[in-house]
């Protein structure tokens, strides 16, 4: 695995393929290889490169101690694509990590030439800050929830009704939630504010890029998208049914196909 050094980190990544560069940007507390599962593969057949990697607090990356903010991670990223010699380059952001693409999109424009968007947001609402404020007040007061819980929560939060009715599907994405676990770098991206209003940032980004909702998705819900789509100025919405917060694993083809379109038009 190799690494390179970003904003004072080691951070683990993987570069294959020929063409021009996608960078794929992990959301919070998940491993870079989700990535390969499925878009990693389209995008190089459809012919462009790929670099995928590791956030800080996600192994083999480093995991400073402390508590994380949105901060650190575009630093990260754009160290990321300054070591590597990318930019501008092309990008993929899920969740958090759409969240990272829409600040290094304003925040440093040279180093962006477009980017899909996926499960993002830049407000939160009443609902989703109460549960922001109920899981904060669980870690100040050390409260470990069983890792049983845990991957309940997150298959009840992050997958679609069309796959919470798949008793064979629920239980391998059961299966999956509890290995997958958390160490301390993981906790450390739990305290990241993804709370924070940032709707007067994403007018000045120039690249092109392309909101991609899904319709069942809880954590970002589609309007959440479609107001990110509506205050860039030069950007489109895809919406995906069928598919919660983790859409790309549920519809990677829908996915796939909405990412490699709008790259090859941009």
């Amino acid at each position: 695995m190799p690494f390179v050094r970003a904003n004072g980190i080691r951070l683990s990544f993987q570069r294959s393929g020929q063409g021009d560069t996608v960078l794929l940007v992990m959301g919070s507390g998940a491993s870079s290889t989700q990535w390969d599962m499925h878009q990693t593969p389209a995008l190089r057949a459809a012919g462009y490169a790929t670099v995928t990697f590791d956030n800080r607090g996600i192994p083999p990356s480093d995991a400073p101690p402390g508590r994380y903010t949105l901060a650190d991670m575009v630093a990260d990223t754009r160290g990321l694509i300054e070591a590597l010699g990318l930019a501008p380059c092309r990008i993929v952001g899920t969740s958090l990590g759409a969240m990272v693409a829409q600040e290094l999109a304003a925040g440093a424009p040279h180093l962006v030439h477009s980017a899909v968007l996926m499960a993002t947001r830049a407000r939160s609402d009443m609902l989703r800050r109460a549960q922001t404020a109920a899981e904060l007040s669980l870690r100040r007061d050390g409260v470990a929830l069983p890792p049983e819980y845990r991957a309940l929560h997150s298959v009840l939060t992050m997958l679609s009704p069309r796959t919470l009715n798949d008793d064979h599907a629920v239980a391998s994405w059961l299966e999956v939630f509890e290995l997958s676990g958390g160490g301390p770098g993981v906790s450390g991206q739990e305290w990241i504010d993804t709370d924070q209003d940032r709707r007067a940032v994403l007018g000045r980004i120039t690249a092109p890029c392309r909101v991609i909702a899904f319709a069942d998705d809880v954590v970002t819900p589609p309007h959440f998208g479609a107001e990110v789509a509506d205050l860039i100025p030069d950007c489109d919405l895809v919406e995906i049914p069928g598919a919660g917060h983790l859409g790309h694993l549920e519809r990677p083809d829908q996915v796939n196909q909405a990412i490699v379109e709008f790259f090859d038009k941009v």
